[in-house]
């Protein structure tokens, strides 16, 4: 499962999910039996070349059309903000679905 998240920096233990509007770095998180196995960072969504599977936003007036044509999975983390809080509450559905998903 990958998924992808708009982030504050490219430090992986120090990031914070922020609004798409505020990224500095797009973290890609490749999730295999509840453990991020794999993480890469990009300055665009563009691009990455693999099939994203979900992304996660903070809030739900974020624009994802873009990745809602593409057909990806829009989640909201209201509350999450570090990467191992997103993949936990991931892990136990405890993410909203986007609004109009």
């Amino acid at each position: 499962m990958l998924l992808l998240l708009p982030m504050d920096t490219d430090e992986i233990q120090e990031a914070s999910l922020v609004s798409i509007a505020d990224v500095k770095k797009w973290a890609l998180l490749r999730v295999e039996e509840g453990q991020v196995v794999e993480y890469s960072h990009f300055d665009t969504h563009e691009e990455i070349e693999e099939w994203i599977d979900i992304v996660v936003v903070a809030n739900d007036k974020e624009y994802v059309w873009p990745f809602m044509e593409k057909q990806v999975m829009v989640l909201v983390a209201y509350m999450q903000r570090s990467v191992d809080d997103i993949v936990e509450a991931y892990l136990f559905k405890e993410l909203m679905d986007f609004p109009d998903a």
